[in-house]
């Protein structure tokens, strides 16, 4: 059987939801697949694309490819970043993978061209200064509104994410799916669904609880399941990823911090948990991380921070001994 290229995406994305796999990392696929499709301009038999191709395809989405992003970037073009095509390169080398797996292909070209160089970025955390900067913003625009109950709402639903995105460490898909029976308000833990539909348990502190409590106690009986909702009262929609960026963004524009997206709020739990003396073991898992390199990375930024310290309190150096 001859399988074309758009029929093998869609028998691919198929078998990936069979398995599973999460909406976001379906959406990927089809954004991924799409990409390919507008390169190549036609439907060709799988089988029949060659290596070449993929080559020039990735060094089109180097040099040429650009988007035009929604929300707030509307308008404004931007070339995709090394890690988007470190990604695609992944996402197409699944694809030629689980061809292979099915006899529609006998290798898997993907694999011979070298994947992009995408070096992470560098880990920057909030200050406390940045975080009682961001509080601070949703804190006034709350009571600035009081009389206003839907925008004071959203004040307070803000007030509450920035908590618990910096008490928890949760990655921004993370907390939007939480719903009220994740919750134990008990023992201040939340059950996760991380990555690839993982479970594990968070635990945020007391403050972060009085916070939670005054959220969801008005709200018990308004039958939402999630715990993060856009949109009226009486049509309410769950918060997304990119509306939680988006608010995040406009936060920090208003208090003059820069850089805010969720991400961050990761990164400053994880230094800030190592800093406090917490191990190496316990925050994987409260991370959700499968191996410890990337908790080794903040263990580095952490231990950085201890050697700055003492150089700037050395008895020794400050006493002239």
């Amino acid at each position: 059987m001859t399988l074309t290229l758009s029929r093998a995406m869609a028998g691919f994305i198929h078998y990936k939801i069979a398995a599973g796999k999460s909406p976001y990392t379906i959406r990927n696929y089809r954004t991924t697949f799409a990409k390919l499709q507008n390169y190549l301009g036609t439907d060709p038999p799988l089988a029949a694309i060659e290596r070449s191709q993929l080559i020039d395809f990735f060094a089109w989405l180097q040099e040429e490819y650009v988007s035009k992003p929604g929300g707030i970037a509307t308008g404004q073009s931007v070339k995709l970043g090394a890690k988007t095509i470190l990604n695609i390169h992944a996402d197409l080398s699944s694809l030629w993978h689980w061809a292979v797996d099915e006899d529609f292909v006998e290798i898997n070209i993907v694999r011979t061209i070298e994947s992009p160089n995408a070096k992470s970025p560098p880990v920057d955390p909030f200050t406390q200064k940045d975080i009682e900067a961001l509080l601070g913003v949703c804190e006034r625009k709350a009571s600035h509104r009081a009389g206003d109950e839907r925008h004071a709402a959203i004040a307070e639903r803000n007030h509450l994410i920035i908590l618990l995105l910096v008490d928890t460490g949760l990655r921004a898909q993370e907390l939007c799916d939480i719903t009220r029976d994740d919750m134990d308000m008990s023992a201040n833990k939340i059950r996760v669904r991380g990555k690839g539909d993982k479970e594990r348990v968070v635990y945020f502190g007391k403050r972060t609880a009085k916070a939670l409590w005054r959220y969801i106690t008005p709200r018990l009986s308004d039958g939402e399941c999630r715990l993060f909702t856009v949109g009226p009262a009486d049509d309410p929609r769950p918060l997304t990823r990119l509306v939680l960026r988006q608010t995040l963004l406009r936060i920090g524009q208003r208090a003059g911090v820069a850089n805010v997206y969720p991400h961050r709020f990761r990164h400053t739990f994880a230094i800030t948990y190592l800093r406090n003396g917490g191990d190496l073991f316990t925050l994987q898992d409260l991370l959700g991380h499968s191996d410890l390199a990337m908790v080794r990375r903040y263990a580095r930024i952490a231990q950085a921070d201890c050697a700055r310290a003492h150089q700037k309190a050395s008895p020794v150096d400050n006493w002239r001994l």
